[in-house]
């Protein structure tokens, strides 16, 4: 089958694999439902799959759920079918999976990752909004694929059925990694360490959006990823009556809030670009009660890790002090990261080569300019550290309304787009002689 009847046959494949798994989103490390769907898939189509500890490494993982929590999702992925021996696997936030296709023929080894997480956000219920209107919205409250993973996974998932049905034309090694967690860079660490990237030539990830560009329009490799540190910081003080024994209390909440207000005044860096913010501010039991608990979720990001590190220092140094000033403890928690990256400009011009006479690709821009973080940069690091080559792409698509935010879709052309950009890049480092 042409690559042309391929896309058009999957093109409605995707649509539908991204609107199930827009309807069943799943945060970090509680991805089982979407872990147990990518590996039927998978399954059914010969990969060899690895999933849970056999995945990535556990102790790498950053910012696992409390256990009660995992739990909870656990027992509700079991309700809804997740088999008990993938349920055992994955048992305790070992979610996502990597998937293994050895041609048997010589050749070069590509690794490509696809993130499968989603975000604490309640979707909005708006006629403008196309999975509203189409009633394929997230069906768990507070919960919702705002950034595109949904995407990204029905993207792997269709690059494994090209591979499957073409293998006999392919050569050398395909490993497809299925990531958890990206968000607050938690998942990447995990599956690197595992060693899955020690010998792959190549890899390549991406994302949809990012910029607003049109559909059919990628960019080979981004620029202006940050390097950063995800913090939270609990306050601990004694509680007390507010009116009648005011001066026995130790206020929790004025040191959480005194903190992160100063957050802010942390020095803009000379060498690079700076960024901090607090996302999360929880603290407090009554009006008539002086507070003995608060609560931070924080982020300092660098142009660089040095200067990362410099923001996480003085992150740091702001909360102990608007502890002391307060007279309550403060412990600071380092719950996520991510690394800085630079993408091989070599493989721009053979990704540009490779689409050349794509269908749905009709134009490939050197690169695209980003001010996000990402957590695939340790994937990157990875490969580049022995010699391998590696890329971020952008994948073109009008964006309705910002990543992270409750309006958050695409157009679904997009999925098309991106599939053929990764097959073209299998067909020109992998085909049969």
């Amino acid at each position: 089958m042409s690559v042309g009847h391929f896309l058009e046959h999957m093109k409605p494949q995707l649509i539908e694999w991204r609107r199930k798994l827009h309807q069943h989103p799943e945060l970090g490390f509680m991805e089982y439902e979407t872990t147990a769907f990518i590996a039927k898939q998978l399954e059914d189509l010969g990969f060899k799959i690895y999933i849970g500890k056999d995945a990535l490494k556990s102790e790498s993982r950053y910012g696992v759920p409390a256990c009660e929590e995992l739990k909870k999702q656990e027992q509700s992925a079991k309700a809804a079918g997740v088999p008990d021996h993938l349920m055992n696997l994955m048992k305790g936030g070992h979610t996502g999976l990597a998937a293994l296709w050895d041609t048997e023929r010589e050749g070069k080894h590509s690794a490509f990752r696809f993130d499968i997480d989603a975000l604490p956000i309640e979707e909005a219920e708006s006629e403008v909004h196309l999975p509203f209107k189409h009633s394929f919205s997230s069906q768990r409250k507070g919960v919702m694929h705002a950034c595109g993973h949904d995407g990204h996974t029905s993207i792997g998932l269709g690059l494994a059925h090209y591979i499957f049905e073409n293998h006999k034309h392919l050569n050398g090694t395909f490993t497809l990694l299925f990531q958890p967690a990206e968000e607050g860079g938690r998942g990447a660490k995990a599956m690197t360490d595992k060693g899955w990237l020690k010998e792959a030539d190549h890899f390549y990830s991406g994302h949809i959006g990012i910029q607003q560009l049109p559909v059919g329009t990628i960019a080979a490799s981004t620029r202006g990823f940050l390097a950063s540190s995800k913090l939270n910081a609990t306050f601990k003080g004694q509680s007390s009556h507010a009116g009648m024994k005011p001066e026995d209390g130790r206020n929790a909440l004025l040191a959480a809030a005194t903190a992160a207000t100063q957050l802010y005044t942390i020095p803009r860096h000379s060498e690079g670009v700076s960024r901090v913010n607090v996302g999360k501010l929880a603290a407090g039991n009554g009006r008539n009660i002086i507070s003995d608990k608060g609560y931070l979720e924080l982020e300092t990001r660098g142009e660089t890790q040095a200067i990362n590190q410099f923001m996480q220092q003085q992150a740091k140094r702001i909360i102990q002090s608007a502890a002391d000033m307060h007279n309550v403890e403060a412990l600071v928690e380092f719950v996520g990261e991510t690394e800085e990256m630079v993408c091989d400009e070599s493989l721009i011009s053979s990704i540009q080569s490779a689409c050349k006479e794509s269908l749905f690709v009709q134009r490939v821009e050197p690169s695209a300019q980003v001010s996000g973080s990402e957590d695939a940069s340790f994937m990157i690091n990875e490969v580049q550290s022995h010699g391998g080559q590696a890329t971020y792409m952008l994948f073109g698509t009008p964006l309705p309304a910002n990543h992270h935010a409750p309006l958050f879709d695409f157009d679904e052309g997009v999925l098309t787009t991106a599939l053929e950009t990764y097959i073209q890049i299998v067909k020109g480092g992998h085909s049969v002689a």
